[in-house]
């Protein structure tokens, strides 16, 4: 068993502290009394070898007020300690609304920082989406604009081509009827100038067969 320091200025407490002691027995308990008593009667040299029935009531009175004393401030210091545990309690409770309230508050400006870039962002991808869109338009017109001046500046080129063709068209034409006119007028001529060969011929034969 661990020594025991009795404490002659608080006798009570250094008692109740070793009987309130869940880990000590019975047997313990009572040599601690034993022990206790025998400090007193050290510390009072007047006290008889041996203690008197009256000593040791008297002791075991001022054991039990001083144990009720010490049960009493115990037990406002529990009182004072639930008063302080509720307080905490309460604090902590308030703490944690606080927190609570704060966190919500964030929680909510968070969420319309949140919409309000969703809304700002939204609102720039449908400003470029149209100006996309109207630059997109403004290139399909500017190309189709392109577009019908090369179809209608081909268009002119072509019948300019047409044009042209038919006038080389009739240019060969009147001079392939030109080489026609003069191939008819050598061939009737060279034709003329052998009927008239053939006719001298036979004109000549004729003469010769008369004589």
């Amino acid at each position: 068993m661990a020594a025991f320091k009795f404490d002659i200025n608080y006798p009570g407490i250094s008692v109740y502290k070793a009987l309130t002691n869940k880990e000590l027995t019975e047997e313990e308990k009572a040599e601690i009394i034993a022990e206790a008593i025998e400090s007193i009667s050290k510390e009072f040299p007047n006290l008889k070898n041996v203690a008197t029935k009256q000593d040791i009531t008297e002791l075991e009175l001022k054991l039990t007020k001083e144990i009720k004393e010490l049960e009493k401030e115990i037990k406002n210091l529990d009182i004072k300690a639930e008063s302080i545990r509720a307080d905490l309690t309460k604090e902590i409770e308030q703490v944690r609304s606080d927190l609570t309230k704060e966190i919500e508050q964030v929680r909510s400006d968070l969420t319309k920082d949140i919409e309000q870039v969703r809304s700002d962002l939204t609102k720039e991808i449908e400003q470029v989406r149209s100006d996309l869109t109207k630059e997109i338009e403004q290139v399909r017109s500017d190309l189709t604009k392109e577009i019908e001046k090369v179809r209608t500046d081909l268009t002119r080129e072509i019948e300019q081509v047409r044009l042209e063709i038919k006038d080389v068209e009739l240019k060969l034409t009147e001079k392939i009827e030109n080489s026609k006119t003069e191939t008819i007028k050598w061939v009737s001529i060279m034709m003329i100038g052998q009927v008239f060969t053939i006719t001298g011929i036979i004109l000549g034969i004729f003469k010769f067969l008369m004589h």
